[in-house]
């Protein structure tokens, strides 16, 4: 009898073949090595809530950050005593994609991306709100380092946790646009304007499919 692998087995087989990599990332000149020294320039690029998760606040004054803390976990959840992992994935994943001089340290920054989100997403339940957006945010990064297969798997996890996501459609029809199959383009973008009626980025990709043949 062939056992099913579930999502999370992939997950943690994916964190798994990142947690070694096999290179030695460049410094990113005018930044701190360290994420967590909260540069004003990448935190402007993050969720607000990034300032208040743990590390990332000790770059603050000690006025309110505990307040904060607790007014942001409230809000999102348990879960939010693990997102500082998920913010450092998010400037890692901007560095790569905006900084990065060459291929090495982009491919590196993108792993190393994915290695941060994996720890959250491997430890938050299937009704983490903020769970959608993580495995749509490691499609990309999955999908940047030319695995979009391994990508748009996640892309569906993020579709079928929340089906009105609109990001992960809109990643997912882009991929399979990418791959030169417009047909299921297509099919991604109308299953999400079923689950997200009037969705504008979805709206404008699916009349751009129109005009291809």
């Amino acid at each position: 009898m062939k056992c099913q692998i579930s999502w999370r087995q992939r997950v943690v087989g994916s964190a798994l073949s990142f947690a070694v990599l096999g290179s030695v990332a460049q410094d990113i000149p005018g930044y701190s090595r360290d994420v967590y020294a909260a540069d004003p320039r990448e935190m402007a690029m993050i969720p607000s809530y990034c300032r208040y998760t743990l590390l990332f606040r000790d770059s603050l004054p000690a006025n309110n950050k505990t307040e904060m803390f607790d007014a942001w976990k409230a809000t999102i959840g348990e879960g939010y005593g693990h997102m500082h992992h998920y913010c450092a994935g998010l400037i890692k994943a901007n560095r790569a994609t905006l900084l990065a001089r060459d291929r090495t340290t982009r491919q590196f920054l993108l792993n190393d991306a994915i290695s941060e989100y994996d720890y959250v997403i491997t430890r938050v339940p299937d009704t983490y709100v903020l769970l959608p957006e993580m495995l749509t945010k490691k499609g990309e990064a999955l999908v940047q380092l030319e695995k979009g297969p391994q990508g748009a798997f996640f892309f569906e996890r993020a579709i079928e946790i929340k089906s009105d996501y609109w990001p992960a459609h809109a990643q997912l029809s882009d991929y399979h646009q990418r791959a030169g199959d417009l047909k299921k383009a297509r099919e991604v973008l109308e299953a999400g304007l079923s689950a997200a009626p009037g969705t504008q980025a979805l709206l404008r990709r699916l009349q751009s499919l129109e005009t291809k043949p």
